[in-house]
């Protein structure tokens, strides 16, 4: 069981949240939620961790791949955005992640960022129930995380050009889903974007003349129509989502790492960064600092013109390994 099928019995297996379906916001929720005064400080983080975990049904389901559960509540007139994680590195020793912070926008900056990493010691109680699914218990309620299971889920085989390995599947926050591939001789990583799965975006051609370059009217996405497999591969996201640190940002903080297999991402990164030997874990984190390597061998675009450049990538005359290079940012831009 591959692709759809996998992904339609995980996302089956699971429940909707209650109200969800209709797709339909108002304005007038969003004014009285506005004005609802709140009983915490917004610098308390217990207190508002108390607030947002109040909040959750008995089950939720973490879609994106990196383990996140976000959320948003407005607070004093300011909208503030967050998330619970559960890190594949530590949370089988009973940690919960939890983070929330201003939302960013071009206009503001960002004010306050609060974390902190929950156990025992603060009351908050992590219970692995089976593979991929656990119970956070505080203050006399629990909710189980299910953590998207997309273990079935592998590329057919003619998303793969030659040489390339499957490093793993990439649900990300927007919606979208990816293949993330490595090819070892050629050194580049490739986000190609997973068509079996249900859709999520509507692509558009980038101009009436241009049928290459295709454009997601609500995510941003670029992709470009590979000219040698049946794939999209993902060239381009608008940098003013990954500066705000939004949905559409760009699946670089979505990495497969629930099902990635020993060292592989590891090794893989090393074969572009071989200094990096001593100072990564094999989910690319680095040890002595915060922060992962980025993956993301795309683009952050400000004006759609700027895809332009990628024209050069259709000329008849490149071969299969100067085609991938030309849509790699360090060479194709």
């Amino acid at each position: 069981m591959i692709g759809a099928l996998a992904l339609a019995f995980s996302v089956a297996a699971l429940p909707v949240a209650a109200g969800a379906g209709s797709g339909i916001t108002f304005n007038q929720d969003y004014l009285e939620d506005l004005f609802i005064p709140r009983e915490f400080k917004i610098d308390d983080i217990p207190a508002v961790f108390s607030h947002v975990f109040a909040a959750l049904p008995a089950q939720v389901n973490v879609y994106p791949t990196e383990n996140y559960y976000y959320f948003s509540f407005l607070h004093g007139g300011v909208s503030y955005s967050g998330n619970f994680r559960l890190d594949v590195r530590d949370r089988d020793e009973g940690i919960l992640h939890f983070v929330y912070f201003n939302q960013a926008e071009a206009w503001n900056s960002e004010l306050t960022v609060q974390y902190r990493a929950l156990s025992l010691a603060d009351g908050v109680k992590v219970e692995k129930l089976r593979d991929l699914v656990y119970r956070v218990e505080y203050g006399g309620k629990s909710t189980v995380f299910a953590l998207n299971d997309l273990r079935e889920v592998t590329p057919p085989p003619d998303k793969l050009a030659p040489g390339e390995t499957f490093i793993g599947p990439v649900f990300d926050e927007s919606g979208l889903q990816f293949y993330l591939l490595f090819h070892g001789e050629e050194k580049r990583f490739t986000y190609v974007l997973n068509e079996a799965a249900p859709p999520a975006e509507r692509l558009l051609a980038y101009s009436d003349t241009d049928s290459d370059i295709l454009l997601g009217m609500r995510t941003g996405f670029a992709f470009y129509k590979d000219r040698f497999q049946d794939r999209k591969i993902l060239i381009g996201v608008y940098a003013g989502n990954v500066e705000n640190n939004n949905f559409l940002d760009g699946p670089f903080d979505q990495l497969p790492d629930n099902f990635l297999k020993g060292d592989e991402l590891r090794q893989a990164i090393l074969t572009l960064y071989p200094e990096l030997k001593d100072e990564i874990d094999r989910l690319g984190n680095f040890k002595e600092q915060e922060g992962r390597v980025l993956i993301n061998p795309y683009i952050n675009y400000s004006f759609l013109s700027e895809l332009e450049e990628f024209h050069k990538c259709a000329d008849s005359g490149l071969d299969r390994v100067g085609f991938y290079r030309c849509l790699q940012p360090s060479e194709g831009q």
